[in-house]
């Protein structure tokens, strides 16, 4: 049986068990769901642990075969233009939604003080720790690291990214049997990182059954039923973003049958589903996207870790979608000049992103704040009505995310070769 079927299997069998606990109020069923999530916790720590070698050594090997620094100007040009205008039509979509269904107006205000008063600690603490967040200045200034090493040994992606890339150009301008010695270490350090992973996949299925498990077994379906139509808008935003944007960049720009590229990256994206995280799912992005779609490694390792870092289509999405919900429960209606300043700032906001679990709800509040100044609203407030349902809507966005991610890889290879791949090279 194929590694991704088993996958497939643990998941629906990981959501059958948590329906079951939950909905028949089974305690002791629910104990051990939970008791076994260190399981899935013990594997996401196994491949990102993976994650700062794989990526260091992908970028400094990518970037250093390019050989001419100016390609490399013009791959990062197309690819930080690719991902933000993604992530501005993923924010348009979602607020065009939102102003149609209007997924606020059907709130009770008993329903809205149910979720207040069970959600307001936590969500209190996720707009401190929104306020103790960099600004999108000091964003771009912590890229530069002070201490690489202390970058890599903190796993902090955009300094790691800079400086790989850094490192990586000048290593391209060494003479050959220099160059060739780096190249060849670091190409090593790759492939044994490959190896890691194949060993560590191994143990998916078991890791995703304790996961989804435990998460599906905690997700109270009271919370569900009063955010239904909120939890449905997000839904059909991602699944519209996928269907159309995506689609249409990969028959267009990519030259590429969007259902068949979608079967081959299955496995990436129930990955990012069960773990909620572009990072963790990043080793075997970068796989998928070199072993089975064939991109070339030279974009795919630029394109693919830079994305898991800034490109959040899914996330941009959802902050939209809740953003109108909040606004629409609390405040009524918002305006137009207001809805333009929700796209940029969330835009421009998921460049900071960090590609962990919930990141989301960071950017929310620094969205939120924006949309309710001068209203004496708390942005916890909002927040608080949303944090029940916060983690299923992470994992469907995340999968949306990864999916930009490798659509973004197939792009950007096709705008680079697009002469030698005219040839009919096998997709």
């Amino acid at each position: 049986m194929q590694l991704y079927t088993k996958i497939t299997i643990a998941l629906i069998l990981g959501v059958l068990a948590g329906l079951v606990a939950n909905i028949l109020d089974i305690d002791p069923l629910t104990r051990l769901l939970v008791s076994i999530e260190p399981i899935g916790t013990a594997w996401i720590r196994l491949i990102t642990m993976v994650v700062v070698p794989l990526v260091f050594a992908s970028l400094i090997v990518g970037t250093a075969s390019l050989g001419d620094i100016t390609k490399l100007g013009r791959i990062g040009s197309k690819t930080i233009v690719y991902y933000m205008a993604t992530t501005a039509i993923a924010v348009t979509i979602g607020l065009l939604l939102s102003n149609v269904i209007r997924p606020g107006s059907g709130m009770s205000p008993e329903g809205l003080e149910a979720l207040r008063s069970n959600y307001m600690a936590e969500s209190a603490s996720r707009v401190e720790m929104a306020q103790e967040a960099p600004g999108l200045a000091d964003v771009l200034l912590n890229m530069i690291p002070r201490n690489p090493v202390a970058a890599l040994a903190g796993g902090d992606m955009l300094p790691i990214i800079f400086f790989a890339i850094f490192l990586g150009a000048a290593v391209s301008a060494l003479p050959k049997e220099r160059r060739d010695h780096i190249v060849g270490f670091f190409d090593g350090l790759n492939e044994a990182c490959m190896v890691m992973i194949h060993w560590i996949m191994k143990l998916a299925p078991y890791a995703v059954f304790a996961l989804i498990g435990a998460v599906i077994a905690r997700f109270g379906l009271d919370v569900l039923g009063s955010l239904l139509v909120y939890v449905v808008t997000v839904l059909v935003g991602l699944a519209l973003h996928l269907a159309i944007t995506y689609s249409v960049a990969l028959k267009l720009l990519a030259r590429r049958a969007p259902l068949t590229f979608y079967r081959k990256i299955r496995g990436v994206q129930l990955i990012a589903f069960s773990t909620s995280s572009s990072n963790a799912t990043l080793p075997l992005t970068m796989e998928t996207a070199e072993d089975v779609l064939t991109i070339e490694k030279e974009v795919s390792s630029f394109v693919l870790p830079l994305g898991a870092t800034i490109n959040m289509d899914g996330t941009a999405l959802y902050q939209a979608v809740a953003t109108m919900f909040i606004a629409q429960v609390l405040i009524g209606d918002i305006s137009l000049v207001a809805q333009f300043g929700i796209v940029l700032t969330a835009t421009l906001a998921s460049i900071g992103a960090a590609g962990v679990p919930s990141a989301g709800i960071i950017i929310l509040v620094v969205v939120l704040e924006g949309v309710l100044a001068g209203s004496g609203i708390d942005p916890a407030a909002g927040i608080a009505m949303i944090l029940g349902v916060d983690r299923i809507l992470d994992m469907c966005r995340t999968a949306v995310n990864v999916t930009g991610d490798l659509t973004a890889a197939a792009v950007i290879e096709r705008s680079e070769y697009e002469h030698a791949l005219r040839g009919g090279r096998a997709r």
